[in-house]
């Protein structure tokens, strides 16, 4: 089991007192001990579905990659786990010519997420990155296809271009249906949000799912150009025309979720597009502007490598201080008072990347909300580090019930 089993047991007789003990502190799962954005992304991988032989797998080889600069090191973790996502697709093949079309889906699935992990770690314009991106939306569309999963890929109209989206219909419902909108952080795409679960939690409760790769984040920035923006109901307001022009969704009950970053670009949205008719932020992100001084500073951890070149990718940025100058409009101060419909601010006890204070900030400036709360995950119920990617599954059925009692869902 990961790098605890280079140490050797009789030599240390307590040594298996003092991994739970240091579990227990850390809350988050450390293949990598002196890596956090590779911690973080193995984190997200397992929370997608990787299986642990695999997680072993890959990442035994890269202890000292770790240590390497962001070049060497991420171009290491790509090889191998690449060459995971062939293998995987190897087997699937040989599914599908024996016609065991759901356990093929299940592999390309797997596979998408390992090639999803990698190209997440890799610096905007990396050689063979963009490549790399299509082949994980080629294999997570086959596999969803084959797996006959509940996940239908779908466009929405956008300034004479197209956000593309994950729409997962709420199950057993007869009429129009509730629907949460749920939308990205600064480095997480549809795909990730749909597999880490939430859709799949929501739909059993009644609720359909709408998850957008929002100008910024997904395809909309690496294959279309289009970069953030701080005025979130920008887009927000087309994707609640295209939902209340559907048949089977509920025009009334339209909700609206953002996770890490997008615990900022959620507020936003419904404070300026009242037709949403509540608002989630799973992970609460206040003032990000003040968290971008303190990262110029080595004040908290960076989610990806490359930070800076990152970031000023998102934002269109031409250097980090035009980057600098954006964020200083990436702020909820002065604007929560306009909500005025039930909302939701999580945070995770120990987040390590946005002080826990952020969160307090939100909740006390939802002064107009009819239903606000606050809830904070705790290593109690796990979920406590950002955006609960250490532990989601909890936090994200505390999330889906509160859902589903605001929008009219059921929780039984």
């Amino acid at each position: 089991m990961v790098w605890i089993h280079r140490f050797h047991f009789r030599e240390w007789p307590d040594l298996p007192k003092v991994i739970v003990a240091f579990f227990t502190a850390v809350a988050m799962f450390k293949y990598f001990p002196t890596n956090y954005v590779w911690n973080l992304s193995v984190d997200l991988a397992i929370e997608m579905g990787a299986r642990i032989g695999e997680i072993e797998a890959m990442c035994a080889p890269l202890q000292e990659a770790a240590k390497a600069p962001d070049v060497a090191g991420t171009q290491a973790f790509r090889e191998t786990w690449s060459r995971m996502a062939d293998r995987l697709c190897e087997l699937a093949a040989e599914d599908e010519a024996a016609g065991r079309t759901l356990s093929a889906g299940e592999k390309y699935g797997r596979a998408a997420t390992y090639l999803l992990t990698c190209e997440r770690l890799q610096a905007h314009g990396a050689p063979g990155r963009l490549a790399l991106y299509r082949r994980f939306l080629d294999l997570f569309e086959r596999g969803v296809r084959l797996a006959h999963e509940n996940c239908e890929r779908v466009s929405i109209p956008y300034g004479g271009q197209e956000l593309s989206a994950l729409y997962v219909r709420a199950e057993g419902a007869q009429g129009p249906t509730p629907v949460l909108v749920q939308v990205n952080g600064l480095d997480s795409t549809k795909e990730m949000k749909y597999r880490v679960g939430l859709p799949v939690w929501l739909a059993r409760r009644g609720v359909a799912s709408l998850v957008v790769d929002q100008p910024g984040t997904g395809e909309a920035l690496r294959l279309h150009g289009m970069t953030a923006r701080h005025d979130s109901e920008h887009w927000a307001s087309p994707v609640v025309d295209w939902l209340q022009a559907r048949a089977d969704i509920d025009p009334r009950r339209i909700g609206l979720e953002g996770v890490s970053l997008g615990g900022y670009f959620c507020p936003r949205a419904v404070a300026f597009e009242s037709r949403f008719a509540c608002g989630v932020a799973w992970g609460a992100n206040h003032d990000w502007r003040d968290v971008q001084k303190r990262r110029l500073e080595r004040e908290g951890d960076f989610p990806v490598p490359h930070y800076w070149a990152h970031v000023c990718w998102v934002w269109g940025a031409r250097d980090i201080g035009e980057f600098m100058r954006i964020a200083e409009s990436v702020h909820l101060d002065g604007i929560l008072d306009r909500i005025r419909v039930p909302f939701l601010v999580t945070h995770g006890e120990k987040d390590s990347q946005i002080p826990l204070k952020w969160a307090h900030r939100t909740y006390e400036q939802l002064v107009n909300s009819p239903r606000r709360e606050l809830k904070v995950f705790t290593e109690r119920e796990g979920g406590c580090q950002h955006s609960s990617f250490d532990n989601s599954i909890n936090a994200g059925h505390y999330i889906a019930d509160w859902v589903a009692e605001v929008l009219g869902g059921r929780t039984r």
